[in-house]
């Protein structure tokens, strides 16, 4: 467990220049370390004391507990530890308890650990969203960022991120400019243009199940079916309405009508066929956090595709802004049975 403050932090920077009662509240991951340095035996059921609270608020950015942040030891914070003690195979006594403690501590810290890599699409400078904002919540609780949390990406955000990596070991994730964002946004329609086309025949092992029809009233369905699934959030490995990831979605509608898609994104782009412009229930896939088809939606017409985006969703979004066109890597189609 990592409960000392990372030095190249600007937290650890802080602590050399401030007493304790000014940086309680500064850092949360101030607060971790403090925490796991206190004596809690011989905190009891109704006491009050700044252990308690610090508890309280963890549990909070938690989501096991939304009651007051008063420091009192009551029914509430003995529910909410006793909810979390039962998810982290911890006795459910609701004690306050070195390993209840230090297993908050991790699942805390692991929690904004994942964000700094958590974010699936290149990011560029004045890119603004609710991930900016978690990120910079994130290096804010450990230690790296203070700064307001405005949810836009700058050399600010990009420092702070850039050094939490290095020191957690983490692969970088450095800004584009948007001048790079242009030059991508060309050589990826070279690339679209280029794709080679499906040879029908020497792919038809691959798509046993796949055959060539152009049924509209299919097409219609499995739209249908996607947009029923909008608002539902995103799931990294989510398949099923209760949260999808990108390609779990595309999977999870066409199957509702009979339709068997390959669960990857690579997959899905290697077992359908080029086509040079999309038309209404074709594929249409980006080139995000990596080389290579890594993002994929249904295109709608009128230039406009439904797609399950980690910021939004399950959401309706336009081929021509900028942040898509410049990452469109082509569409495919679907044969449907």
């Amino acid at each position: 467990m990592a409960k000392n403050i990372v030095k190249q932090s600007v937290a650890y920077s802080y602590i050399l220049s401030q007493p304790f009662a000014t940086y309680i509240d500064a850092y949360p991951m101030l607060q971790s370390q403090w925490l796991a340095e206190q004596d809690i035996q011989h905190i009891a059921y109704g006491d009050h004391s700044q252990v308690v609270r610090v508890i309280q608020h963890k549990l909070n950015n938690l989501k096991y507990y939304d009651e007051a942040i008063d420091g009192e030891y009551g029914l509430f914070t003995e529910y909410a530890l006793k909810k979390f003690q039962a998810d982290h195979k911890i006795i459910p006594d609701g004690s306050i308890n070195r390993k209840t403690i230090d297993a908050i501590i991790d699942v805390e810290q692991s929690y904004y650990l994942a964000k700094l890599t958590s974010i699936d699409e290149p990011i560029y400078y004045g890119m603004t969203n609710t991930d900016i904002e978690a990120l910079q919540r994130a290096l804010y609780y450990l230690g790296f960022y203070d700064n307001k949390l405005d949810g836009i990406f700058g050399p600010i955000t990009e420092t702070a991120l850039l050094t939490a990596q290095r020191a957690y070991n983490l692969e970088e994730t450095p800004a584009v400019s948007f001048e790079l964002v242009e030059t991508i946004h060309q050589e990826v329609e070279t690339k679209s243009k280029e794709a080679p086309l499906i040879d029908q025949q020497t792919s038809s092992n691959q798509k046993e199940t796949i055959q060539i029809n152009t049924d509209n009233s299919q097409i219609e369905l499995v739209i249908q079916a996607a947009k029923q699934q909008t608002g539902v959030r995103y799931q990294w490995g989510g398949t099923t309405p209760d949260g999808f990831d990108c390609s779990g979605f595309i999977q999870y509608v066409f199957q509702q009508h009979g339709i068997s898609i390959p669960r990857t994104v690579s997959e899905i782009w290697n077992q359908t066929a080029n086509i040079d412009q999309p038309s209404i229930g074709d594929l249409v896939f980006f080139e995000t956090y990596k080389k290579g088809p890594s993002h994929i939606g249904i295109y709608l017409g009128n230039d406009q595709f439904i797609h399950a985006g980690e910021s939004s969703g399950v959401t309706t979004s336009t081929l021509s802004q900028d942040y898509w066109q410049s990452r469109y890597l082509g569409s495919r189609r679907v044969y449907l049975d």
